[in-house]
């Protein structure tokens, strides 16, 4: 009789998404997407083109903990855009529209 199989897996713990914290990608605040391309803010927030610096300057802004990291959105990961983890114990939708209020690129 053959012994059973021993599947083994790694977690990279440093990646993991912990309790109180939000992912956001860039594409969440474009403006040329549609919703169901990936935009999560209504269009008249919405800013043509964010890329992660622009997160990063409008989380700054509202003096928000986060931290970048090199993962991609599933739908857009040709695009290498990145994503921040901020620490938030809100809904995710306020934190979305506070977010694109504050961002500096044009509308």
């Amino acid at each position: 009789m053959d012994p059973e199989p021993v599947y083994r897996f790694t977690v990279n713990i440093l990646m993991m998404k912990r309790a109180g914290e939000r992912i956001l990608y860039p594409c969440y605040f474009d403006a040329t997407l549609k919703r169901e391309a990936g935009r999560r803010v209504p269009a008249a927030i919405a800013a043509k083109g964010p890329t992660l610096q622009d997160l990063e300057r409008a989380l700054r802004k509202e003096r928000l903990a986060f931290r970048a990291e090199e993962k991609h959105h599933p739908a857009h990961w040709s695009k290498r855009e990145g994503r921040l983890v901020v620490t938030w114990e809100g809904p995710k939708s306020e934190l979305l529209r506070r977010v694109a209020r504050s961002l500096d690129v044009k509308r």
